[in-house]
């Protein structure tokens, strides 16, 4: 093992032909390079991330025996809290060419959002929107995205979990994510702090089914809340289409005389246009909404869809028996697809139903396979009705029969 070095022994190096390394026995890792020219520099050599890596601390003389030791002992520091200081070293170069205000939080979340995000879906839209101008702007308005440290970031995420909102915390490190990685294509950062940072919350797949007198429930809860709700609730259970999908749903999407509803692929989640055959039952319910001034068909101003999610279901489970088990909006979608396929509705048919494009229609099936289904769309639609509405009068057992015979 080598010697520590001294002051004195450093005095005495002599410069030769070739640039020598000459390790410092006290530190590990650092160590004084010497130059042909008669220059050195300190230097540190450690691991990170499985490889060698190098971090140059600065000259010699000028940087002291002392003070090199100090600086590689900080470095030594950095890499243990899972850091990599030439990385940081760099990115503090890179950082100081950079305009004071073009890595700011919010320049670089509006960019995000006009030049990334509005491609995806409104929905989509809306959903970043909503993460970047309520978690993250707020928490680092006025700092610079270069300067956010993987520190800043778990507290942000704390912050979240510790309001009962754990969920929101991962879906706020995935648009967080996305945000720096956009910045680094663009050249804005050099690194992400989100790297290496993991969902804070493990997320189960909910299986809540409702049962028929759990739908009966639900449906009868909506008759009793009235316009507008009751006809979004109800379409909710006829079509199994997403909660934003129905809410916003406009009457220019509906064409009556084919019985259709045509979902553009702006509101669609999965940017996909989607064409949602309307039963009869369905039909009868939108006739009835009354149409106020404006294109929204579930709408109290005319101005603009309904809102308060929350605050219908709230008003809904006011109105349900209180021995009901609880339950989201988003379980009746489920609830939907499991309905069909106890009445015998293929899976492809269920699947192009609620537009999911992985499943059945996954990977290359989804290239090749370009059958749209819409008889069989139709028919399975009409069945559930028929089979919603035997649920809701006291009779599911007799249309179930009845309509497979």
């Amino acid at each position: 093992m080598a010697r520590p070095l001294t002051v004195k022994a450093i005095e005495g190096i002599k410069t030769s032909a070739v640039r020598r390394e000459i390790p410092d026995g006290e530190v590990r890792g650092l160590y004084l390079q010497v130059f042909p020219s008669g220059k050195a520099s300190w230097s540190l050599r450690y691991r990170f991330g499985g490889r060698t890596r190098k971090l140059t601390i600065g000259p010699s003389p000028e940087i002291g025996l002392k003070d090199a030791r100090d600086l590689a002992r900080r470095a030594h520091v950095t890499i243990a809290g899972g850091e990599d200081p030439a990385a940081q070293k760099q990115a503090s170069k890179v950082n100081a060419r950079i305009p004071v205000d073009r890595d700011l939080i919010e320049r670089v979340a509006a960019q995000y959002l006009a030049r990334h995000v509005k491609a995806h879906s409104d929905t989509t839209k809306q959903e970043v929107s909503r993460i970047l101008n309520k978690e993250i702007i707020p928490a680092w308005h006025g700092r610079r995205l270069s300067q956010i440290t993987r520190a800043d970031i778990h507290e942000l995420l704390d912050s979240i979990i510790d309001r009962g909102t754990p969920v929101a915390a991962n879906r706020t490190l995935a648009w967080l994510k996305g945000m720096c990685n956009f910045a680094i294509e663009r050249g804005i950062i050099e690194a992400s702090p989100c790297a290496r940072i993991k969902p804070p919350t493990v997320e189960t797949a909910r299986d809540r089914v409702l049962s028929d007198l759990e739908l009966k429930a639900v449906w009868q809860a909506a008759d009793a809340l009235g316009w507008p709700y009751c006809g979004f609730i109800q379409l909710l259970i006829l079509t199994g289409q997403r909660r934003n999908e129905v809410a916003d749903l406009t009457w220019r999407e509906i064409d009556f005389d084919n019985r259709l509803w045509t979902l553009p692929a702006a509101r669609a989640k999965n940017d996909v246009e989607h064409t949602i055959p309307l039963s009869d039952l369905a039909v009868e319910i939108l006739r009835a909404v009354p149409r106020i001034d404006g294109d929204y068909v579930f709408t109290i101003t005319g101005r603009r869809p309904i809102q308060g999610h929350h605050v219908i279901k709230r008003r809904i489970d006011a109105l349900m028996p209180p021995d009901i088990a609880p339950w989201v909006v988003h379980d009746i979608r489920r609830t939907v697809a499991s309905g069909m396929a106890r009445l015998g509705v293929n899976l492809p048919v269920i699947e192009k139903i609620l537009n999911h494009v992985s499943g059945s229609f996954g990977g290359i099936v989804g290239v090749y396979q370009r059958h749209s289904f819409d008889a069989e769309k139709r028919i399975a639609m009409q069945t559930w009705a028929h089979h919603v509405e035997a649920v809701v009068t006291g009779d599911a057992a007799g249309n179930i029969v009845g309509l497979r015979a």
